[in-house]
């Protein structure tokens, strides 16, 4: 039996040597052929034989095993009608939703409240405004609303005013549908949930508002209307099998 252990971990180990030997080769390649290029997050074998991906950031591309190549572009695959780089980017951004700091958003809800969708806002941001306006076109929704005020002007001034309001909600709420202007923060407070959350945009890749997460950890990274919202949502909450 013992032996048996150590032949396996010796065959594990045997196999993962080519891997690592094409990793190194890789790496030094482009380090040498590249040096001014982005730092590599992550080398691992393609969807495709004989091709290797590289990881930078939530970025992807792809060498061969030389790394005497850099492929961009998408890889599909014709006969299972996939988009496999599509893919890999979607798991690649996959969020833990119970983990996000639910106490740092502002909070509405439709109904019973119990699907729930997270954004990521600039309140300067027209796409923003007109996403929240399908918002609420929608049925048993909770809305979680982290400010990131990432489009400069005066952003960051409209986000402590949001944030630091009597009834944040609401003032978010009049600023996006009415364009009713946020009342003057008070002096003393405390806003560093906007700062804690341009913090968690850049460390989970939210380049751009709205970004929407989803409740099983996917994410739409741009306005949709209120109809393919819902469906999105449907399919979330859809039986296994289902959608």
């Amino acid at each position: 039996m013992l032996y048996s252990l150590r032949l396996f971990a010796g065959l594990l180990v045997a196999a993962c040597l080519p891997a690592l030997a094409n990793e190194t080769v890789i790496r030094k390649s482009f380090t040498e052929r590249m040096p001014n290029a982005p730092k590599i997050d992550e080398v691992r074998p393609g969807p495709v034989p004989g091709l290797w991906e590289l990881r930078i950031g939530n970025e992807l591309r792809y060498t061969d095993a030389t790394g005497s190549f850099l492929i961009e572009g998408e890889i599909f695959d014709m006969k299972a009608k996939k988009n496999l780089t599509e893919e890999r980017i979607a798991q690649l951004n996959r969020v833990d939703f119970a983990a996000l700091p639910f106490k740092d958003a502002l909070v509405w809800k439709n109904g019973n409240g119990k699907r729930r969708i997270a954004v990521f806002a600039d309140p300067n941001c027209g796409y923003c405004k007109r996403f929240e306006k399908s918002l609420q076109e929608l049925k048993d929704v909770t809305v979680y609303t982290f400010l990131i005020p990432i489009l400069g002007g005066d952003s960051p001034e409209k986000s402590r005013a949001i944030w630091c309001a009597k009834d944040n909600t609401a003032a978010w709420l009049g600023w996006m549908l009415k364009n009713e202007q946020p009342p003057k923060p008070p002096a003393a407070c405390d806003s560093g949930a906007v700062e804690r959350n341009l913090a968690l945009s850049r460390r989970i890749h939210v380049n751009g508002t709205p970004a929407i997460l989803m409740e099983d950890g996917n994410r739409i990274p741009g306005a949709v209307g209120a109809v393919e919202l819902e469906r999105r949502l449907q399919a979330v909450t859809a039986p296994a099998g289902k959608s």
